[in-house]
């Protein structure tokens, strides 16, 4: 392996939009999600839509326009 061209490694803390938190490695101290095991519906089995700026309503906005 070549020395001084991989990032340092080191402890990291998740933070998920729902608010909960856990500890794995990585190359950033804070990582940020939208979502995470938690809230998640494949793990909590709950329909809930998951909406990413706006991304639903733009797309229906575009869609659900009727030709005439």
């Amino acid at each position: 392996m070549k020395k001084d061209i991989h990032p340092e490694y080191v402890q990291s803390v998740v933070t998920c939009a729902c608010g909960q938190t856990f500890e794995t490695k990585a190359t950033r101290s804070e990582v940020h999600t939208d979502i995470c095991s938690v809230c998640h519906p494949f793990y909590t089995g709950k329909q809930r839509l998951v909406d990413t700026a706006g991304r639903v309503e733009r797309f229906k906005r575009k869609y659900d326009q009727k030709p005439g």
